[in-house]
């Protein structure tokens, strides 16, 4: 049988932890990656048919050609905004359709 540590820890420590043990962080990844380019531009939302992140790459498919070139411009600041808002770098690439 397992030993259980009887030493209080934090919700964060211990979930952090189970996160770990469980392999569980790339999906957690995706989640929060998409939320994040949700959150930078409303209009981004109004545009986005589908969206995919694997392997360091995020994969944004957008209805709007017009918008998928303006966007092709700032395709660096807007790497840099959503790792900012996870706060480590977890997108290396964007990619327009």
């Amino acid at each position: 049988m397992a030993k259980r540590n009887t030493d209080p820890i934090s919700i964060s420590d211990a979930l952090g932890e189970f996160v770990q043990k469980n392999k569980l962080s790339k999906g957690i990844d995706k989640v929060d990656v998409t939320n994040a380019w949700y959150s930078l531009n409303p209009a981004f939302e109004t545009y986005t048919t589908s969206i995919r992140f694997d392997r360091e790459t995020l994969f944004v498919n957008l209805s709007s050609s017009v918008f998928r070139e303006e966007l092709s411009y700032g395709k660096d600041k807007i790497l840099t905004m959503i790792n900012e808002e996870l706060g480590r770098e977890v997108v290396k690439k964007i990619v327009l359709r």
